[in-house]
């Protein structure tokens, strides 16, 4: 018996990089930190929060590179006059990635209350109709 994989599929025709994109995304969510929020904020409007408490925003930089939303985070390192009693606060670099459908646009982003959101916007592609004309011809009659 032959295994079907999505992108193998004979209805899917062209989407044999939506298998490749299904396996990027699940490699890019190893970690779980910084957590995240992705919520709906309208039909075609989407929103993804990070927690990123501590970082400041020239920690953070955010990056789009062939469809793929990189989300960066670096701290400076504390100087040696701070002397921690106890550390539970993260203050590691972080690297969060989302890979982002086509046609999806980064709107902006945002930071408050340290929560990072980066607002995302859904372009809706005018529909086009073709005919195509059909060549060729079948058997031809005789005319007599």
């Amino acid at each position: 018996m032959t295994k079907l994989t999505l992108g193998s599929h004979p209805f899917l025709l062209g989407f044999d990089q939506l298998e490749r994109l299904v396996e990027r995304t699940a490699k890019a969510d190893a970690n779980g930190y910084p957590p995240y929020n992705i919520e709906q904020k309208g039909e075609n409007a989407y929103r993804i929060t990070l927690a990123v408490a501590g970082f400041a925003e020239d920690d953070l930089t955010i990056t789009l590179e062939d469809r793929q939303l990189v989300i960066r985070g670096r701290q400076a390192e504390a100087g040696a006059e701070r002397v921690f009693l106890h550390r539970g606060i993260a203050a590691r670099q972080f690297q969060r990635s989302f890979v982002l459908a086509e046609g999806v646009e980064v709107a902006g982003a945002s930071m408050e209350h340290g929560l990072l959101h980066i607002d995302l916007r859904r372009s809706q592609p005018e529909t086009v109709v073709q005919t195509i004309r059909i060549n060729g011809a079948g058997p031809k009659r005789k005319e007599g």
